[in-house]
């Protein structure tokens, strides 16, 4: 047995070496596998269905708000790639290209999607023609290839992820813009209601703006190990497409204008960041809105009253499933009940209920709550409404816990020295800053670190008050931080 616990077990702590730490958890949670590309990952049940709920939450939030769902081709001509020239050159050295079909060489080089704006408003060009056709709002869910970097991490840099791309053209700017505010809360939704994670909600700085976009909104989060990653992105294309693909329409007056569009998108990025931020030493901790199995029971089995605890067990488990509760039952031969109970704490099931003869005659069951550890014994009459109670308190937690983490890794200053010495502590800044590419481009030399999003609801600002690097006049707060 001791054999199989090794095995089982992470070897390492997370606070002491938290690359190895999640490397370790990934696989013997069960959670992906490596494949033949390096790069690229295989998403087994146990991580896909944390994306299926992703999924579904979102789906169901842009559907009710009028957005429908597509798909478009994975590959794109180069010359549709070329037809916005900041866009093509933001994308160059990410860009995967197919030049032979066969032993044919291709005509034209075909890009393995990197993202879709291309390809969609070259659609876009056909379908709208007048105001009625506006406004046109699809979505896809598909994967994407991006080739060029240098250090793989699974689930938050892969050559090739799953997510979706939104893709919408108005009438007029002042829709569009609406729009990208609009998304961006839906996805704060997601990371905060589902995935029980806090985020720094704001605007990207003009060197981090998507490109080929007017400006990019996004949302950060802080990882246990000081770096901070984004989460998703909200982005106002202004008409730079639609002047690049003639997307035109005619307006009430028979005018022609150009569209106004956004994208945005949300990747499986996020799987990997509620793994890093909720798990611990034992293994996967989920949240259970996005848990596979939110309830294990382990029955303790014995010979002679092994029938009544399995019949019990069984009803157990049928009263929970009536109440909405994913349950999973673990009468296996051949495995301890430690061992048993092991497995499902490092798998990140978020309750564990034991029950054996004793607790029958007590008519009671153990309950474990994988978060805190914390074990009570409940009244079988009442299980559901307690189990149900457990399960909302555990999603609560996480979120309060992650919060709490997040605030106090925050550091307001006003100085590069004073922002240079936080940010080596493994923190995030609070800056003013004035928000020029060349400034950001000297203290990023200095510190290591990048500006993650500016909030949009700013904090009062003093008038006098300088940028903390240059001394020009600030013109916004700022986050600023090491960075995936």
């Amino acid at each position: 047995m001791s054999s199989k616990k090794n095995t089982l077990g992470i070897t390492v702590k997370k606070s002491q070496d938290f690359s190895e730490w999640y490397t370790q958890l990934l696989q013997k949670a069960e959670l992906i596998e490596y494949s033949a590309v390096s790069g690229c990952y295989i998403l087994r049940p146990n991580s896909y269905h944390i994306w299926e709920k992703v999924q579904e939450f979102f789906d169901k939030l842009i559907k009710a708000d009028g957005v429908k769902n597509a798909y478009f081709p994975l590959f794109i001509p180069e010359s549709l790639l070329a037809k916005e020239e900041k866009h093509i050159q933001g994308f160059a050295a990410e860009v995967a290209w197919v030049e032979s079909g066969g032993n044919s060489k291709l005509q034209e080089r075909l890009a393995v999607r990197p993202t879709s704006e291309t390809i969609i408003n070259d659609s876009y060009a056909k379908w709208i023609r007048s105001h009625q056709d506006l406004p046109l709002r699809l979505n896809q869910w598909c994967n994407v290839v991006r080739w060029e970097f240098k250090h793989p991490v699974p689930l938050l840099r892969s050559r090739e992820f799953l997510w979706q791309e939104g893709h919408t053209a108005f009438a007029t700017k002042e829709e569009a813009v609406k729009e990208t505010y609009k998304i961006l809360d839906f996805y704060e939704k997601v990371f905060t209601e589902l995935a029980a994670i806090p985020v720094l909600k704001g605007m990207k700085s003009k060197t981090e703006t998507f490109a080929g976009a007017e400006f990019s909104l996004s949302l950060e989060a802080l990882l246990p190990n000081g770096k901070a990653v984004q989460g998703c992105t909200s982005h106002h294309l202004g008409q730079n497409f639609a002047k690049a693909f003639n997307i035109t329409f005619q307006d009430e007056k028979q005018q022609s204008q150009y569209v106004w569009q956004n994208s945005w998108g949300i990747t499986t990025r996020v799987l990997g960041i509620l793994i890093m931020i909720h798990s611990d030493d034992k293994g996967l901790v989920l949240p259970p809105k996005l848990a596979l199995t939110q309830a294990v029971i382990v029955p303790i089995l014995f010979d002679d009253s092994r029938a009544k605890v399995l019949k019990e067990t069984e009803r157990v488990k049928n009263l929970l499933e009536k109440k909405g509760i994913s349950v999973h039952v673990d009468d296996r031969d051949g495995y301890s009940p430690g061992w048993k109970f092991n497995e499902w704490e490092m798998k990140g099931v978020p309750i564990r209920i034991e029950l054996g003869p004793k607790d029958l005659e007590k008519k009671e069951v153990t309950v474990v709550r994988r978060d805190t550890g914390e074990k009570q014994s409940l009244p079988l009459s009442a299980l559901d409404r307690e189990i149900a109670l457990i399960l909302e308190q555990m999603q609560q937690g996480l979120y309060a816990k992650a919060d709490k983490f997040l605030k106090q890794s925050i550091s307001k200053v006003e100085n590069l020295k004073d922002a240079e010495k936080v940010i080596n502590s493994g923190k995030i800044v609070f800056v003013p800053w004035c928000g020029t590419e060349k400034c950001e481009e000297k203290w990023k030399e200095k510190t290591g670190a990048k500006s993650l999003n500016s909030p949009l609801e700013q904090p009062k600002m003093k008038k006098d008050l300088s940028c903390f690097a240059c001394k020009e006049k600030a013109h916004s707060w700022f986050y600023v931080g090491r960075s995936y």
